[in-house]
C-alpha cells in the first residue's frame, strides 16, 4: 500500500517499539552485531551513534527527508522510517528486527512487556497550537463552553486518550495530539515557526497470560488494526480537522 498519509501532514512516521521487562545487553559486541546485522539488510544505514545516556542508533542519513532508523535504549528497542515511500517500506525493518532480536538480544517471549506499532504525524503551523487544536478537535465538545468565558484563550490543549480494544484489556489504542507553544509564549504574538502540532496514534498489545507470545503475529495483527482505524477514525475525525484548520490559518 502507497502511502497517502503525508498529502495531509509535513511529516509522517511509522514506528515499533519492543518493550522489554530486563534490560537489553551492553556488551559491545553483541551491540555491534546486531547493528552490522541491521545494515546488512540495509546498506545506506551508515550513522551509527551513543546517546548520553547511553542509549545506541543506528540510522541512514536525515538530509533527504526520508530515513530508517534503529535504536537500543535500556529496556526498548525502535525501528522506525520517517517519510516512508509505503508501509512495506517500514514494515519490513520492522519485522527484521523482530526476528534477530530473540537470536542476537536474548528478548524472548517471556521478555516482551508489550509491543507498540505508533503511527504519527507532525504538522507545521505558526501561531498558537493550543487554539488550532481546540478549534479543530473540541469546538462541539462540552470543553468548548468554557472558551465562551470573558478573555478565555486555550493555553493548555494536548488531548490524549486510551481505550482498550479487547475484553482483556491487552490490546490498547492510544490517541494523542501535543501542542508545542508553551503557555509563556500564548502569552506573546509572535510564536516559534520551527514546531509542529503532534498528532500519535499507537496499538499496544500486552503478551497474554494464557500462551506463549507470538510477536510476529501480533506485529501483522497491529499493522492491520493500525492502518483500519487509521483510514476510519483517526483521518476523517482528528487528522481532517487538523489540516483544514491549520490551511485556514495560512491563507490569513
Amino acid at each position: 500500500m502507497s502511502n497517502g498519509y503525508t498529502t495531509l501532514c509535513d511529516d509522517f512516521y511509522l514506528d515499533m517499539y519492543i518493550n522489554t521487562e530486563l534490560d537489553l545487553p551492553t556488551q559491545r559486541e553483541t551491540i555491534l552485531a546486531f547493528f552490522e546485522r541491521i545494515q546488512k539488510q540495509f546498506p545506506s544505514m551508515c550513522s551509527f551513534y551513543r546517546r548520553d545516556n547511553n542509549e545506541y542508533c543506528l540510522e541512514e542519513d536525515r538530509n533527504s527527508g526520508r530515513y530508517r532508523w534503529i535504536t537500543l535504549e535500556t529496556d526498548r528497542i525502535g525501528s522506525g522510517v520517517v517519510n516512508p515511500a509505503n508501509f512495506e517500506d517500514a514494515y519490513s525493518q520492522d519485522r527484521l528486527a523482530l526476528e534477530l532480536v530473540p537470536y542476537m538480544l536474548g528478548v524472548n517471549h517471556l521478555d516482551i512487556d508489550s509491543l507498540d506499532v505508533t503511527f504519527a504525524m507532525d504538522f507545521d503551523c505558526a501561531g498558537s497550537h493550543d487554539e488550532i487544536i481546540a478549534e479543530a478537535l473540541l469546538a462541539q465538545s462540552a470543553f468548548s463552553c468554557l472558551l465562551d468565558l470573558p478573555s478565555a484563550r486555550p493555553i493548555g490543549f494536548s488531548p490524549s486518550v486510551v481505550i482498550a480494544l479487547s475484553d482483556d484489556y491487552r490490546t490498547q489504542a492510544r490517541i494523542s495530539v501535543e501542542s508545542k507553544t508553551s503557555v509563556l509564549e500564548n502569552g506573546k504574538q509572535n510564536y516559534k515557526s520551527d514546531e509542529a502540532i503532534s498528532l500519535s496514534f499507537t496499538i499496544r498489545q500486552y503478551p497474554s497470560s494464557t500462551e506463549k507470545f507470538d510477536a510476529l503475529k501480533s506485529f501483522e495483527n497491529q499493522c492491520r488494526l493500525a492502518e483500519e482505524l487509521m483510514d476510519e477514525k483517526i483521518f476523517p475525525n482528528f487528522v481532517q480537522p487538523l489540516s483544514s484548520v491549520i490551511a485556514q490559518k495560512r491563507l490569513k
